[in-house]
């Protein structure tokens, strides 16, 4: 098939290379020039395992082509897929902007029967405004082509989007005729051989269940950042807890890992699209908006553990802090609760000395104007000079550090782990202070 993806953010350009690879032909459009340029050159504008080999190999092979023309884009393909971003508007709400001046531009020029993919998250509703916009723009030109739409959210985790992409769970595709399921399955044939992962469904559903499966995940990560504040005050291990009810089918092991709560450009923003869309039509959120608030409170619980430490005065300390991108496997900093961290702690007059496997770029970037910040090489030039240790993301290379060597550097000898990677045991062994989250350590000294 021949395939237009406007957008080459995250989700654009991880759905181009896919199916690229899969033996389409493959145009994708962005109105910025400079990353077409980029893209053009192998240069991949994300960290994302797997994603630059995947776009130069079929860059090379001639399936993946990149453009800024909307021009190019209509003409290339009657399969145009809209992967723009939604960022979050000051009242929650998501901004369709960029969709609808996509289906705006394409309205303008098609002239053949064409589906527009809608891929982007966007609140219910969205399809019904892209179709109009293509309608007004077709009857302007008195051109009475068949224009269809379709909604295919993207499920993609950052750090494994590839494999996402390229072995999906669930394929959610929300159409309203019979073409367009066609060609939807068409598309998706390559990914859906060994069983049908397809779940085909009306457009309002499709486009709600992105939202529904987003929100879940983000209570059951508030619930249980809850829980394990709760451990902590009552001498709890809430590690041993995850283990106990995660063996419970009904419960299962996914999204139970406290921490310092859930960041990104997904979960947060989803959550105050959904609460706005409530609020719309006068349904209450109550759930989704007590995530919200414990997820905000969240964010300071590390920095607030190290205040505490230090008995309020944290003027003249040092603390070396190891991961600043929202999670691991990907640079993606945005509302990453290492900025509230460092925020939280520079102003309290702590020096922070931070580092980053991939997110440095855009640590450098974000704290430029952030008094008190270093941004170090490496893992073990972070830890020099400083009073602590704060542990912010699980990268792999964080695992297993040598704690006895981290007892020589550490001034105040202490580690604060905010994704509970290590065995308090082990660490206290090694003559250090061990604070994690809900491991019990508010109480017995612990």
């Amino acid at each position: 098939m021949k395939i237009t993806v406007v957008g080459t953010g995250y989700v654009g350009l991880v759905t181009g290379a896919c199916l690229a690879d899969v033996g389409n032909d493959v145009l994708c459009v962005d109105v910025d020039a400079a990353k077409i340029v980029r893209l053009e050159r192998g240069e991949i504008p994300i960290h994302e395992p797997g994603l630059d080999q995947l776009v130069v190999r079929n860059a090379q092979s001639g399936r993946l082509k990149f453009s800024t023309s909307y021009d190019d884009a209509v003409a290339f393909a009657p399969v145009v897929v809209i992967a723009v971003g939604t960022p979050s508007g000051e009242d929650g709400s998501a901004d369709l902007s960029h969709v609808l001046s996509c289906a705006r531009e394409i309205g303008r020029r098609v002239t053949r029967d064409t589906l527009v993919v809608v891929k982007s998250t966007v609140p219910v509703g969205t399809n019904d405004q892209v179709r109009a916009v293509l309608r007004q723009e077709l009857a302007a030109r008195k051109a009475n082509m068949h224009v269809t739409t379709a909604s295919n959210p993207e499920f993609l985790k950052e750090g494994y989007a590839v494999e996402d992409f390229m072995r999906p769970d669930r394929i959610i595709v929300g159409v309203d005729d019979a073409r367009s399921s066609e060609l939807m399955r068409q598309l998706y044939a390559p990914f859906n051989r060994n069983r049908d992962r397809l779940v085909v469904m009306d457009v309002r559903s499709a486009e709600f269940t992105k939202y529904a499966a987003n929100c879940m995940l983000a209570v059951r990560i508030s619930f249980m950042n809850e829980m394990a504040n709760l451990a902590d005050q009552l001498g709890v291990d809430i590690e041993q807890v995850r283990h106990g009810i995660g063996s419970d089918p009904r419960i299962g092991p996914h999204f139970l890992y406290a921490g310092v709560g859930f960041g990104g450009s997904c979960f947060p923003k989803d959550l105050r699209a959904m609460i706005h869309t409530a609020g719309a039509v006068q349904e209450p959120t109550e759930m989704l908006q007590a995530a919200t608030r414990v997820n905000l409170r969240q964010r300071g619980l590390l920095a607030e553990k190290i205040r505490r430490f230090f008995n309020g005065d944290l003027r003249g300390r040092r603390v070396a802090l190891w991961g600043l991108a929202f999670k691991a496997n990907t640079d993606d900093m945005r509302e990453a609760s290492s900025l509230a961290i460092i925020e939280s702690l520079t102003a309290a007059g702590a020096q922070v000395q931070a580092y980053d496997p991939v997110a440095m770029d855009n640590a450098r970037r974000l704290l430029k104007a952030v008094d008190g910040v270093r941004c170090m090489p490496s893992a073990k030039g972070a830890v020099e000079g400083a009073d602590v240790l704060a542990v912010v993301t699980e990268w792999l290379e964080f695992r297993s550090p040598d704690f006895a060597e981290l007892a020589g550097q550490l001034k105040a000898r202490a580690i604060f782990d905010g994704r509970n990677l290590y065995e308090p045991a082990a660490v206290r062994a090694a003559g250090l202070a061990y604070f994690g989250i809900g491991r019990g350590s508010a109480v017995a000294g612990r």
